[in-house]
């Protein structure tokens, strides 16, 4: 059902409308989870087209095409660049087409070097206040 829809290896959406209205003419049991299923398939044809660019600060357009043509050259033409401003990132630029990613951002490396030295993110002020309230209530 899925390849009905797929043209030169792109999905042809008046195609997918096509076997969605048939599917939902004929109802056959189970027709509900067939759709379902069905959706899954074609979010995740979408997003396997799909590279998202964010980075901390805009992208100069000439860097813009370089990573339009890299992804180009690495997921074949039917790939649609989105770029996007993520200040959160500190620097640098993160990018994912359908499961890969590619984080290059500062924020991920310093979590990585938290992680090297043991530091889960979790020793904020209230646990040090928690834990020495627990050794103090049990010296009594």
């Amino acid at each position: 059902m899925f390849h009905l829809c797929l043209v030169d290896g792109k999905m042809d959406e008046g195609r997918a409308r096509q076997v969605v209205q048939t599917i939902l003419k004929f109802r056959h049991r189970g027709y509900l989870l067939l759709l379902g299923y069905f959706q899954r398939l074609l979010e995740t044809d979408y997003l396997r087209h799909l590279a998202k660019v964010e980075s901390a600060t805009p992208v100069p357009s000439d860097l813009k095409t370089n990573i339009r043509d890299g992804l180009v050259h690495m997921y074949g033409l039917g790939i649609t660049t989105v770029f996007s401003i993520k200040p959160a990132l500190i620097g640098g630029m993160r990018i994912q087409v359908g499961s890969d990613v590619y984080d290059g951002s500062v924020r991920r490396s310093l979590e990585q070097l938290k992680r090297s030295f043991g530091i889960d993110g979790s020793n904020d002020r209230n646990n040090q206040i928690k834990i020495r309230q627990g050794v103090s209530d049990s010296n009594r």
